[in-house]
């Protein structure tokens, strides 16, 4: 199992703009000096707490400083943007990073984005995969593209001009393109069939409860099977948020309380997305009712604390629940306490990860 980062980020709305770019920048950097193999960042325009307005651009600025690890987007929400627009940055963020890119798309998830961008009542998976498909078309195609569909058309046609380079969109480093993944919370999720079966590959949010976290790689590997590619779960990547410390109390304390940062983490995205129409997500067994799910429940049940050899035995347990997977993405959480978020992400990669690679070889060895 490969360890990565993801972060949305979720932070308090009314912490410093500065600083908020600061931590999720040291955290990147950390993870890449850590040897976290990949850092997925999301992005959000009209949201205070998820203030990372463009993930590609926050990826710019760390491409020279964290030489190492794999950077992806989770998501960029492509009904927001002009496909021609996303190739062309794309393209240039592939380059600039030598390929250690992966190129994470999704349909936005936050409301107010879509209403910001006129696709609040609209099919906005459909607008998402009339995109890729004109970027994948534009990326194999030679100028002037005259590309349409029912949302856009590209064309250059009228101002081509091979010999000077103008009229020409820019390509990715790696050939046909670099890899795609989709972020996937819903249950029974058809859309990871399809994606796998179109060779690309899912990503599992970390708020998503764990018996609904194990109907996703079923649907994976029925993708898979699909496309011909080989049917197991080392593509899927899911999500986790995981604290580890020294003191099993502290660490308890820390990331079980209401009033910590994963509490805040919590209740800022169940707000979210209960209020649209999602509390599914966050019930402890399928029939749940509603007025029974809580914060502390969603704590209690979705949040891995404690210390290495508390984390160790939950990973592999949560493992054993939901099936084989090959990337476990640290999620990150605001620093309400540095130097334990630090320490936590180092126990996490030092310690832990070397432990339970340790543990599923062992169970290899004896199947």
């Amino acid at each position: 199992m490969r360890l990565g980062y993801f972060t949305q980020p979720v932070h308090p709305p009314a912490k410093d703009y500065r600083q908020v770019l600061r931590e999720n920048r040291e955290a990147i950097l950390l993870a890449d000096k850590l040897g976290y193999v990949e850092a997925f960042i999301g992005e959000h325009i009209t949201d205070r707490a998820e203030p990372i307005t463009s993930n590609l651009m926050f990826i710019a600025s760390l491409v020279h400083d964290a030489t190492r690890i794999t950077f992806g987007t989770a998501a960029v929400t492509l009904p927001s943007y002009h496909p021609a627009m996303v190739a062309g940055h794309v393209a240039m963020i592939d380059n600039l990073t030598d390929g250690r890119f992966i190129f994470g798309i999704g349909p936005g998830g936050l409301l107010s984005d879509a209403e910001m961008f006129g696709a609040m009542d609209i099919d906005r998976n459909a607008k998402m995969l009339a995109s890729i498909d004109m970027i994948l078309a534009i990326w194999a195609g030679e100028p002037p593209y005259n590309l349409k569909n029912e949302y856009w058309t590209v064309s250059t046609e009228r101002t081509l001009n091979a010999e000077i380079g103008q009229g020409i969109v820019s390509t990715p480093l790696q050939k046909p393109h670099p890899p795609i993944v989709v972020t996937s919370i819903t249950p029974y999720s058809r859309g990871i069939t399809a994606a796998a079966a179109r060779g690309w590959d899912p990503i599992t949010s970390n708020y998503v409860q764990a018996h609904w976290v194990a109907t996703h790689l079923p649907k994976y590997l029925e993708g898979l099977e699909q496309a011909g590619r080989p049917v197991n779960g080392s593509g899927w990547r899911v999500a986790k948020s995981i604290f580890v410390a020294d003191d099993e109390a502290k660490a308890r304390d820390y990331a079980k309380s209401p009033d910590g940062p994963y509490g805040f983490y919590f209740r800022n995205i169940m707000t979210k997305l209960v209020g649209n129409g999602r509390p599914e997500l966050f019930r402890a067994y399928p029939d749940q009712p509603d007025d029974q799910v809580t914060l502390e429940q969603s704590l209690d049940t979705q949040v891995i604390a404690g210390t290495v050899n508390s984390v160790v035995d939950q990973i592999l347990s949560f493992r054993e629940e939901i099936g084989e997977f090959g990337t476990l993405l640290y999620t990150g959480h605001d620093w309400m306490d540095p130097a334990l978020d630090r320490r936590s992400m180092e126990l996490m990669a030092t310690e832990v990860m070397p432990r339970v690679n340790e543990a599923l070889g062992e169970h290899s060895s004896h199947i």
